[in-house]
């Protein structure tokens, strides 16, 4: 009985001093700064149009405000209880996967039948929350061990990738090549760690390499993802479209200097010469008017996300909240290396935001939810 109480804590019942408030902190100062630089990015040319200066900000902020709700609805259940959820949360992300696929319902925007419309404009993207049930329904699976089972056996990992498996097959068909870079790098990392042994990890990445190869080869892979990946190994390959973006966000966030041009200061993004800015492209805006010293405390700040969550995961002896966590980390991790790598070159243009920063419901509601399993896990972590 005083264990079932236990589980039942609600978050409300700690003090301020059992969160962790570094992650907070470092969490709350991206949306700070990423408000600013949403309102940066879109200000001058809506006001220049005649149109309200303060749309982005305004919905922004409202994405923001919903997104901080539900990560804390997600602190108020011990997250050893929503291991029991898990089979009805992993169903809801595949059928929200499939209602993209079906004309009327899911929307299209740059190839990617990826989004289903709302009313008052809004849009909602299945893809983005499905990289959390994908990592809460693998945590399960591999941290039920029977018997006298030290690590998952080769059953477990087959069952763990059949529940990335479904989500993932229904996200190619979309496609979205950047969450599937992404949930691959979660899928990999989880059974890595989950003490599985390492011909799987192996096997994997050469399955995933072999995959992308057989899609592009094939034309699975769209034709404008195709001239993404194009642009990466030469930037004149489509000079007119992914080529001129990618020049023109090097010349953005090099144009910043040490300092940058200042706020609402910036002639690149005021003349509105990176398309996709507010979104994708939201590191191009703090290269640009915050400079060197401004991109370098965003990173700062994304590092420590990534500590406080790698101390998280090793704080805690229940191998499904570990395995939540690790999930979680390698999803911030490379999403975050992929958007500020392709802005400068260094990465294929993919189409991800950036987390926290970037302007965009689905991908700010993921986010904070995965921040909310964080803080979950640490305040009942055995101490």
């Amino acid at each position: 009985m005083a264990t079932d109480l236990s589980y039942r804590r609600s978050s409300s019942r700690f003090s301020l001093r059992d969160w962790d408030l570094a992650l907070g902190l470092a969490v709350v100062g991206l949306l700070g700064i990423g408000t600013v630089l949403v309102y940066a990015a879109t200000r001058d040319w809506f006001a220049s149009n005649g149109l309200d200066p303060q749309y982005y900000l305004k919905r922004h902020v409202i994405n923001i405000l919903i997104g901080a709700l539900l990560a804390w609805t997600v602190t108020l259940v011990d997250y050893r209880l929503i291991r029991a959820y898990t089979p009805v949360l992993w169903g809801v992300g595949v059928l929200g996967l499939l209602l993209v696929l079906i004309p009327g319902i899911g929307v299209t925007v740059n190839g990617a039948r990826a989004w289903i419309g709302l009313p008052g404009g809004f849009q909602i993207q299945p893809a983005e929350l499905a990289k959390i049930t994908i990592i809460v329904g693998m945590a399960l699976i591999l941290s039920e061990l029977h018997g006298n089972q030290k690590h998952p056996q080769s059953e477990d990992v087959l069952k763990a990738l059949a529940v990335a498996a479904i989500p993932v097959f229904l996200i190619v068909l979309q496609p979205d090549l950047g969450t599937i870079l992404i949930v691959s790098a979660s899928v990999v990392t989880i059974i890595a760690v989950s003490g599985a042994q390492i011909r799987w990890v192996f096997g994997l990445i050469t399955l995933a390499i072999i995959s992308g190869y057989v899609a592009v080869q094939t034309g699975m892979v769209s034709d404008y993802q195709v001239k993404r990946l194009e642009s990466f190994i030469d930037p004149s390959a489509d000079p007119m479209l992914s080529g001129y973006q990618l020049r023109q966000a090097r010349i953005t966030i090099g144009s910043g200097g040490l300092t940058g041009t200042g706020l609402f200061d910036g002639p690149q993004t005021n003349g509105r010469f990176v398309p996709e800015q507010h979104t994708d492209f939201i590191f191009t805006v703090a290269g640009e008017q915050l400079g060197f010293l401004g991109s370098g405390l965003i990173i700062l700040l994304y590092l420590v996300i990534l500590l406080r969550a790698f101390a998280i995961a090793k704080r805690t002896n229940d191998m499904f909240g570990r395995l939540v966590c690790i999930g979680v980390i390698a999803w911030f991790a490379f999403q975050t290396f992929e958007n500020i790598g392709m802005t400068m070159g260094l990465m294929p243009m993919t189409g991800v935001p950036l987390p926290f920063l970037s302007y965009g419901g689905s991908s700010m509601f993921a986010c904070l939810i995965g921040i909310g399993l964080l803080q979950n896990v640490h305040l009942r972590s055995a101490r």
